[in-house]
């Protein structure tokens, strides 16, 4: 498990910039991003940043829009995380609890060092707006895939 003070995602779109995607079926709100590294991600997953991270709000804002198939690796936040669904359909799951499914509108809080994924389902993508408050307390620990039989696991 590895704690990441700045999610490399950030640190990435900030050294490359950010691309407008030719083709994004989802009618989105926010420009695509830069794509995650595959050490986080299996499949394509794209972040743009919204709100950095300062010691004034102590919140970081993002999007992350996941290609049809894409998903996070299983992560903790220190402090939690508010996903808002924006477009598309995909899926959540907290450790130990069943796959959730996703949709424009839904709103999720992922509790503080609750280990959990998101991404998108196997043919339509998904955009999620994401909010990490208290970054004092850290930002993310990433861990492990989640492997094609957890992902294939919607009941």
């Amino acid at each position: 498990m590895r704690h990441i003070a700045i999610p490399l995602i950030f640190a990435v779109s900030l050294l490359f910039g950010c691309q407008q995607p030719a083709e994004n079926k989802l009618d989105a709100i926010f420009p695509q991003g830069q794509k995650g590294p595959a050490e986080y991600f299996t499949g394509n997953a794209y972040n743009y940043g919204l709100v950095p991270m300062d010691s004034t709000y102590t919140t970081l804002v993002g999007n992350v829009y996941f290609e049809p198939g894409a998903r996070s690796n299983w992560h903790t936040h220190p402090a939690g995380q508010i996903l808002i669904i924006t477009a598309g359909k995909g899926y959540h799951q907290i450790e130990g609890e069943p796959v959730e499914v996703l949709q424009k509108g839904d709103v999720i809080k992922c509790p503080p060092n609750k280990k959990h994924w998101h991404g998108a389902s196997p043919d339509t993508g998904m955009q999620q707006m994401y909010i990490v408050p208290n970054t004092e307390k850290g930002v993310v620990n990433w861990m492990e895939p989640v492997s094609d039989e957890q992902y294939q696991n919607i009941n």
